[in-house]
């Protein structure tokens, strides 16, 4: 199974910064001790690329460093070449691990997840939205070379809106999102996905389980179903996170994603994934969410390649 990587671009964060910088760069060792992945380093998205969602004025900002301060605050994030090509390498990988689901059932982004940005600004950590690009490529390679229209859905599963996501593909019908989410946390203003599940704090595996259940039949029991999904696997739910205001035990995230991936690989829907969010008081906890994910992603991967006679 494939999984795209970048993160050997590291942000030059300042001391006591909370984004987790270097848990990009653990994950990546123990998927490379564990032996069972295909480690693929991502291709940086180019600005055609990036204007397929965001716009022309924004672009150039960012690559020019010409954000004023308080957008660069609200990205929170210094301005540096390395955030600029973190950023498009991050969209990148998104694109890639999406090309190969289509191909194999089933891929990652060992980053991505940029669900607050914007078609014109960024927002929480997220420069430019992995998922949105990756989305409006391939369906424009899918029209090239097949006709018609790629049906998309993006099920976020971090513990935050998808707030960008949803104001992205507000009126487009080949774009269903599902965002699952703590009510009371970041984004304080919401927008509206084809689907919120607002989540009251301290919510544990049972509860959040069913409303995932129930979440997931009203995607099924649509008219059309996606030819792909693209799955935001948030480890920030978690109960030990410092973002998130949920309870979700390790265990019941396993069986979060256990959930999702069964469902869309017994649909025959191809799906990427993006690990998003997780902010864990002790990273180790993070790493071990995370790591679930990209296992449970390995045995739909084996089902989908060489299903039951």
């Amino acid at each position: 199974m494939q999984i795209h990587y970048s993160d050997h671009f590291v942000l030059p964060l300042p001391p006591g910064h909370r984004f987790p910088m270097e848990k990009y760069r653990r994950l990546r060792d123990l998927l490379v001790e564990d032996g069972s992945f295909e480690l693929r380093e991502a291709h940086a998205a180019s600005d055609a690329d990036l204007a397929l969602v965001h716009t022309r004025a924004y672009i150039d900002a960012v690559v020019e460093g010409r954000l004023d301060a308080c957008d660069q605050r609200e990205i929170g994030f210094p301005w540096s070449p390395h955030m600029v090509e973190r950023a498009r390498r991050s969209v990148g990988a998104t694109i890639g691990a999406a090309r190969a689901a289509l191909d194999e059932g089933v891929a990652c982004n060992l980053a991505g997840g940029t669900h607050h940005a914007y078609a014109d600004r960024g927002s929480g950590y997220c420069v430019f939205n992995d998922v949105a690009v990756a989305a409006r490529s391939l369906q424009a390679e899918w029209h090239g070379t097949r006709g018609g229209v790629l049906h998309v859905a993006v099920i976020d599963l971090d513990v935050h809106q998808g707030n960008g996501t949803a104001a992205i593909f507000r009126r487009d019908p080949s774009v269903y999102t599902l965002s699952m989410h703590a009510a009371k946390n970041f984004p304080f203003r919401k927008e509206a996905s084809d689907l919120d599940v607002e989540l009251p704090d301290g919510c544990g595996d049972g509860d959040y389980l069913d409303a995932l259940d129930r979440a997931l039949d009203r995607l099924w029991a649509r008219d059309v179903l996606p030819g792909l999904a693209f799955y935001l696997a948030g480890a920030d739910p978690h109960e030990g996170d410092r973002l998130g205001r949920l309870k979700l035990t390790t265990a019941g995230l396993a069986e979060r994603d256990r959930c999702v991936l069964h469902a869309l690989t017994e649909r025959r829907i191809p799906v990427a994934i993006a690990m998003a969010g997780g902010y864990g008081r002790d990273i180790a906890d993070t790493l071990a969410v995370q790591l679930n994910t990209f296992r449970a992603a390995l045995d739909s991967w084996k089902r989908w390649n060489n299903p039951p006679p």
